[in-house]
């Protein structure tokens, strides 16, 4: 367990449960992810072990983290209709923006941040050229 709480801390990974989720999504600044995740999941571990020996890839992607062990919270794993971990689901302003299902490696998950902020970004040069119109 200590060495979970040291891999959160180092990413600056926030925890959240059921009960506060839609409060820490609302405190979250610009992109968040949130992981889910559970105790003895090797899927889970992939990705640990992939962040600790490359962590300027992870913190490179500017994302405000959450994390979840849905195996001790299975409230938040119904909520979301999990069937497995690991998940990443992507929030902006509250808003879901799209999940990663499983540990799929750097590549892939650095690909989805860039499409999910080109939409962001895409979504506020809309809003803008309404606002001024």
């Amino acid at each position: 367990m200590a060495e979970s709480t040291d891999f959160f801390e180092r990413f600056a990974m926030q925890p959240v449960d059921a009960a506060g989720f839609d409060a820490a999504l609302a405190a979250a600044p610009d992109l968040a992810c949130v992981y889910f995740w559970g105790e003895h999941c090797f899927n889970c571990e992939q990705f640990k072990n992939a962040a600790q020996i490359a962590p300027q890839r992870l913190q490179a992607l500017g994302v405000s983290w959450l994390h979840a062990n849905v195996y001790a919270d299975t409230a938040l794993g119904r909520r979301f209709g999990l069937h497995g971990v690991p998940a990443f689901y992507f929030f902006a302003a509250g808003r879901k923006l799209g999940r990663i299902t499983g540990w799929q490696g750097f590549e892939h998950f650095a690909g989805v941040v860039a499409d999910l902020r080109a939409r962001l970004a895409s979504e506020k040069q809309t809003e803008d050229s309404v606002q001024t119109a």
